[in-house]
């Protein structure tokens, strides 16, 4: 992931689910391509967000120990177009989760209007140099800290949880 699709995070319970928004606006360069003179959003960057959405939830939930990454779209199905001015919400909750890899439950939608599910298999691989880092601590916290994650991050019991646990493995 080198680019990041999300506006912010409205609910975050850790190991369990997450909620994050996106605000589809003319501004974002693909709109003008995709397709001239009726923008949408195609339906590989709904999966991007999904995915995004549920890759945070689920390195959170292993510590942030291990990469992950998005090993296989196990199922994907899209009910219309998302355009300029819609505001996508992403729900993910986790199904499954072990040491090497997850299994996430995922849906986006428009107004409350259902738009897309999908089912999300990750891996989680252990740092070392076949594969490559893509931030740095400082960037990812950089970047958590904008989608205030850790303004709404809550065990399940309800408990805060801290930002000051997070650190990716070197």
């Amino acid at each position: 992931m080198r680019w990041f699709w999300l506006d912010r995070f409205e609910e975050f319970v850790r190991c369990r689910r997450a909620t994050a928004i996106k605000a589809v606006t003319l501004a974002e360069e693909h709109l003008h391509d995709h397709f001239p003179g009726a923008a949408i959003v195609p339906n590989s960057l709904v999966l991007e967000g999904l995915a995004q959405t549920a890759g945070i939830l689920v390195v959170d939930a292993i510590d942030y120990r291990r990469r992950v990454v998005l090993a296989k779209v196990g199922s994907s199905e899209f009910g219309f177009d998302a355009v300029p001015g819609d505001v996508l919400r992403f729900e993910v909750e986790i199904v499954e989760l072990t040491e090497d890899g997850s299994v996430v439950k995922a849906t986006s939608s428009v107004a409350g209007r259902p738009h897309g599910r999908a089912e999300l298999f990750f891996g989680h691989i252990p740092p070392g140099e076949s594969v490559p880092k893509l931030f740095t601590n400082e960037q990812f916290n950089r970047w958590i800290d904008n989608l205030g994650i850790y303004n709404v991050a809550r065990e399940e019991d309800g408990t805060p949880v801290s930002r000051d646990r997070v650190r990716v493995e070197e």
